[in-house]
């Protein structure tokens, strides 16, 4: 062999190294590349789906508060019942209680059998243990200005003491019960001018 063909073969075959140099290196980029395509619709991917699950947790989140309102309401519309129904349940009773009331106060002034008058107490006693049970307090003060809340004006008249303010409470004729804030009766009263 002589030195020219020497050279030629060394040439080629510098040639056919770089070849494959450039062939293996595009081959390590285009691999490159889909790995990088690969990573980036993974990651997409994971983008995707945690705004998915965002969605979802938000959503739950909604759904319990939603729920936990639902059950908050129906609870106090469950009680708010139950009051009505209490309350509407002892403005039957109250007229009885009256009554009672009524008996001893006029029994003070007239000859009644004491055992008929002891029996009558306990009765109106035991009226009045079950309506502090059921939180119902008398609205019969005489003396307090007139609230329309509480009290029905029946009739005005003059004060006996010109010291009393006028819309003062004088005289209550019937009287009014509450429930806690709620007026179950209204006092019906006398009130000054």
């Amino acid at each position: 062999m002589s030195k020219k063909e020497h050279e030629e073969i060394l040439e080629d075959s510098e040639k056919e190294v770089l070849e494959e140099d450039q062939a293996e290196s595009s081959k390590n980029i285009s691999s490159e590349d889909s790995n990088e395509e690969v990573k980036d619709e993974k990651e997409l991917r994971i983008e995707e789906l945690e705004a998915e699950i965002a969605v979802v947790k938000d959503t739950m989140l909604r759904k319990a508060a939603e729920l936990e309102n639902v059950r908050k309401r129906v609870q106090k519309e469950r009680y708010q019942l139950r009051e009505q129904v209490k309350a509407e349940a002892m403005q039957d009773f109250l007229p009885l209680n009256d009554d009672l009331l009524r008996t001893l106060d006029a029994s003070k002034d007239s000859s009644v059998d004491e055992n008929f008058l002891a029996g009558v107490e306990m009765v109106s006693q035991k009226f009045a243990e079950i309506l502090a049970k059921h939180g119902i307090e008398k609205i019969d003060d005489t003396g307090v200005p007139f609230d329309v809340n509480l009290h029905d004006a029946l009739l005005r008249q003059p004060a006996t003491d010109e010291k009393t303010p006028s819309d003062t409470v004088l005289q209550v004729l019937e009287r009014g019960y509450r429930m806690g804030e709620k007026v179950i009766k209204h006092a019906k009263v006398i009130v000054s001018q």
